[in-house]
C-alpha cells in the first residue's frame, strides 16, 4: 500500500468534481480513502468508503463521492478493509531491571501486528511502564497505547515479585492509597497467598473508590462469589472451567483441606463439567457485568508442548534472550508430565475451549487477551493475539464475536467506549488496514497493509522495519 506525502491528484480531482461554491475543503493530517469500513458493533461492511483524520481522532467518514477533504497524507486503501485496532487485555512486562530493554523492545512488536492498545496485567516493572503509558501518550516513545493496573494487590509472602502485599485491613487501604497516586488504570488482584474473606472485602472496597478490578480467584470461592462482590472480569479461563463442574463445592473443600491441589483438582473439574451448571453460574455473571478473559493461547502452548518443536518458532528471533530464558521454568516443569499428566493437560484444553459458546450464550462478555511477556512460553507479543482469536473461533463463535472480543470488549471494561471500539467521527482513529475480509476468515486479521496509531500511519514498510528493530535488538543480546 502506498503512502504518499502532499495530496494526490486522483482524490484532488475527486474533490474538485464534486464540490459546489458551499462546500468548504477541510484540510487535515491524514486521509484514507477506497476501502470497506467494518463497523464491529453490528458487522456490517460499507463499501468505498473514506476516513479524515486530524490530531488523532477521526473528524469525518463517509463515501468516497463525498470527500471535502485536503490532507498532508492520503492512502489508497486499494480496495481493502479498514476497522479499529486490536487490543490484547492481558499482557506482562516485568523479569526485573535487568530485563527493561528486553521489554521495551516488545512495543513495536504489537504495533506490527495491529495491536494498537495493551492492558499490562501487573509484574515488577510497573514504575517503567507508567513511564512508558506516558511516552507513548505523549508521542514519546512509539507502541500500543498501554493501560495499566501497575502491581496487583496480593497477601503476604505472595510468590509473585512486585507485588503490594496485604494482611490486614489498613493495609490494603495503604496499598491502595499508593495505587491512587500513581494514577492507574484499573486494579488487579490475586491469590497466591491472600485468604478469601480479606479477597473479597479488597474487591468491595475496590469498587467502593470507583476503579473496576480484575484477577484470579481463590479456590475456596466461586465465580458467583467474586461476581456478586464486584470483580469485573475474571482472569484465565480455569476459573470458569472449574465453575462448570457440579462438583464444584465438594472439589473446592478437598483442596481447602489439602487432600488436592489446585493441579491434582483440576482433572476431577474436567471430568465433571456440566452444561446446565455452567450455565446457571454464567449467568450470574452476566447479570453482574463480570467478564472473562480467557487467555486460552497459553493454555494450548502448554498442553500441547509435546508435540510441537517451539525451538523453531521464527518469531524467537525478535525476542531478547534474557526473556526467552524467563521461558524455561514452564517448559521444565511440563517436561516432567509423563504420559497420563500430559492426557490431562490436552483434556482441560479442549475442554475449556468448547466452554466458550456457552459463555457467549450466557450474555458474558469475553475479552480478548493472552497472557503475552516474561514466564509465559511462546506466547508472542502481537502475534498470540491473533492465535487467541483464532481459537475463539474454531471453538465455535463467529469471526465477528471474535473480533469484537478483541476490539470493544477492551474499551468497555476500561469504560472509555466514548473514545474507542469504533471508526465513528470522534473517536481516537486507532485503525487496522487488511487487504481482506475478517469476518469471512478471522485469519485475515493477520494481512495487514497498514496502521494507524497515534496519529501516524504505518506503512508496510515502516511495520516491517518495526520487526527489523526488534531483530536487530534481539541479536544484540546474543552476542551475535
Amino acid at each position: 500500500m502506498k503512502s504518499i506525502r502532499h495530496v494526490v491528484l486522483l482524490p484532488l480531482l475527486a474533490l474538485i468534481a464534486n464540490c459546489t461554491v458551499n462546500d468548504p475543503i477541510h484540510k487535515v493530517e491524514l486521509l484514507i480513502y477506497n476501502t470497506n469500513l467494518i463497523d464491529v458493533q453490528n458487522g456490517k461492511v460499507y463499501p468505498d468508503q473514506y476516513l479524515a483524520i486530524d490530531e488523532g481522532r477521526i473528524v469525518g467518514r463517509g463515501e468516497v463521492e463525498n470527500m471535502r477533504y485536503q490532507a498532508t497524507q492520503t492512502v489508497n486503501g486499494q480496495g481493502g478493509y479498514v476497522m479499529p485496532g486490536l487490543w490484547d487485555m492481558h499482557v506482562h512486562f516485568g523479569g526485573g531491571e535487568d530485563l527493561i530493554e528486553d521489554n521495551k523492545a516488545l512495543l513495536g512488536l504489537y504495533l506490527a501486528h495491529g495491536v494498537t492498545t495493551v492492558r499490562d496485567a501487573a509484574a515488577d516493572l510497573s514504575d517503567t511502564v507508567l513511564a512508558w503509558r506516558a511516552q507513548i501518550a505523549n508521542g514519546e516513545l512509539t507502541g500500543p497505547r498501554i493501560f495499566t493496573s501497575g502491581p496487583k494487590l496480593e497477601g503476604k509472602d505472595s510468590i509473585w515479585p512486585g507485588d503490594l502485599e496485604v494482611e490486614t485491613v489498613a493495609e490494603m487501604h495503604a496499598a491502595m492509597d499508593k495505587l491512587d497516586a500513581m494514577q492507574v488504570d484499573y486494579i488487579k488482584i490475586t491469590d497466591s497467598a491472600m485468604t478469601p474473606e480479606l479477597y473479597l472485602q479488597a474487591v468491595k472496597e475496590v469498587k467502593s473508590r470507583g476503579y473496576n478490578i480484575s484477577g484470579h480467584i481463590p479456590f475456596e470461592l466461586s465465580v458467583t462469589d467474586v461476581s456478586d462482590a464486584g470483580l469485573d472480569a475474571i482472569e484465565h479461563m480455569s476459573y470458569l472451567l472449574k465453575a462448570a463442574a457440579k462438583n464444584e463445592e465438594e472439589i473446592s473443600e478437598r483442596v481447602a483441606s489439602g487432600e488436592l491441589s489446585y493441579r491434582s483438582a483440576l482433572p476431577i473439574i474436567t471430568r465433571h463439567v456440566d452444561k446446565q451448571t455452567a450455565l446457571s453460574k454464567y449467568k450470574v455473571l452476566a447479570k453482574n457485568d463480570t467478564a472473562v478473559v480467557p487467555t486460552m493461547i497459553g493454555s494450548q502452548i502448554i498442553a500441547y508442548l509435546d508435540e510441537e518443536d517451539h525451538l523453531q518458532d521464527q518469531f524467537l528471533q525478535y525476542l531478547g534472550q534474557g526473556l526467552i530464558d524467563t521461558y524455561e521454568w514452564r517448559v521444565e516443569r511440563a517436561g516432567k508430565d509423563d504420559a497420563e499428566a500430559i492426557r490431562a493437560r490436552k483434556q482441560q484444553f479442549q475442554v475449556s475451549a468448547s466452554l466458550l459458546p456457552w459463555l457467549q450464550q450466557s450474555g458474558v462478555r469475553i475479552i480478548a487477551g493472552t497472557d503475552a511477556g516474561f514466564l509465559n512460553s511462546y506466547i508472542y507479543p502481537g502475534l498470540s493475539l491473533h492465535q487467541e482469536l483464532q481459537i475463539y473461533v474454531e471453538s465455535g463463535l463467529s469471526p465477528l464475536q471474535a473480533i469484537q472480543s478483541a476490539v470493544l470488549s477492551g474499551p468497555a471494561f476500561l469504560n472509555r467506549q466514548a473514545d474507542y471500539g469504533s471508526l465513528y467521527v470522534g473517536k481516537v482513529a486507532d485503525i487496522l488496514l487488511l487487504t481482506q475480509n475478517p469476518l469471512e476468515d478471522i485469519r485475515h486479521t493477520r494481512r495487514i497493509s497498514g496502521v494507524v496509531a497515534q496519529g501516524r500511519y504505518f506503512n508496510q514498510n515502516d511495520l516491517q522495519e518495526l520487526l527489523d528493530k526488534a531483530e536487530t535488538y534481539a541479536s544484540s543480546t546474543r552476542g551475535n
